[in-house]
């Protein structure tokens, strides 16, 4: 519905912002992860997302789609809600919440105010898999990244190399060469270790 906004911050803490477009002050709710990057800005870019309930429309806000990303993920969980989602990107970076899914690590869930030992048992059990612990570049997870992984790892297996082969030659190519602009380019390095 709303997929960013753009225009000047006229109010803002550590919870939400508002942010004037057009003469418009829309109210959003951010992270603490999102406050730290826009608090000393006067003009902003937040990405959205927004939710419709019965009891009101909530609007909030990311500094960067990594967070986006992330929070859209928890909210797949059963027992997740938005603010408990918005909490658990207040305490840790989305770098952080991937690396806890991937990793098992409950423990550093339940650090989360709102999170107990089965919510977050259910947070890695459905996430884990869609999480691709290939797409952590530099602490940050990009979903234009896992695009490219994945475009790259089509391409490969139609050119008759196994999955599982071409998914390690994927893996070396990100570790060696970090953030990959373009299939064509990822493509050309995994062959080199294939």
């Amino acid at each position: 519905m709303i997929h960013y906004l753009n225009g000047k911050i006229t109010e803002i803490n550590p919870t939400y912002a508002v942010v004037e477009c057009s003469g418009v002050g829309y109210f959003v709710s951010i992270s603490l992860n999102t406050y730290e990057k826009i608090q000393k800005q006067e003009q902003v870019k937040l990405l959205t997302h927004y939710i419709v309930r019965e009891d009101g429309h909530f609007l909030f806000g990311f500094a960067t789609e990594d967070e986006r990303f992330i929070f859209r993920l928890l909210l797949s969980v059963s027992g997740v809600g938005a603010n408990t989602a918005r909490m658990l990107l207040s305490a840790m970076t989305p770098g952080e919440v991937v690396e806890a899914i991937s990793s098992g690590n409950t423990g550093r869930l339940q650090q989360v105010k709102g999170i107990g030992l089965k919510t977050a048992e259910r947070v890695i059990v459905d996430l884990r898999d869609k999480i691709d612990k290939g797409s952590v570049v530099s602490g940050n997870i990009s979903p234009v990244h896992n695009t490219i992984r994945q475009e790259t790892l089509l391409a490969l297996t139609q050119l008759g190399f196994a999955r599982q082969t071409a998914e390690k030659a994927i893996e070396k190519v990100i570790q060696q060469a970090g953030d990959i602009e373009t299939v064509e380019d990822m493509i050309r390095r995994a062959l080199k270790f294939l």
